[in-house]
């Protein structure tokens, strides 16, 4: 795999995962996970499977802030984990569809400030 260069210190950068398993057997608590869900994506989230989304943050600071933002628009039902990777670690994930390796998403080439 070729050597990936980085304008931030891949040690320094951050995923921040939201992985989520919420109920959806009744009108409100679909109603939740939607919102949840679009929570995540106004965040700026991505969705790497169902139910498993992920940001890139430029430090821990970062990360932390998000942290935050993402515990406050928790749903009162289920089970959310949040876990954050630095970008090292990121880029030794193997990701395969089917048998076919396939390479791991690439950091934004920028970073959005709020």
């Amino acid at each position: 795999m070729p050597e990936r260069r980085y304008a931030l210190s891949g040690y320094r950068a951050m995923w921040l995962f939201a992985m989520f398993d919420l109920p959806v057997n009744e009108k409100e608590l679909r109603r939740e996970y939607a919102q949840f869900r679009k929570a995540l994506l106004r965040k700026g989230f991505t969705m790497l499977q169902y139910s498993v989304y992920a940001h890139y943050l430029p430090s821990e600071d970062a990360e932390e802030v998000l942290r935050r933002r993402v515990q406050a628009s928790l749903p009162s039902h289920g089970q959310v984990r949040l876990i954050s990777v630095t970008d090292r670690q990121f880029e030794k994930m193997e990701v395969y569809f089917g048998k076919k390796r396939k390479p791991v998403e690439d950091p934004p080439q920028q970073l959005s400030f709020f």
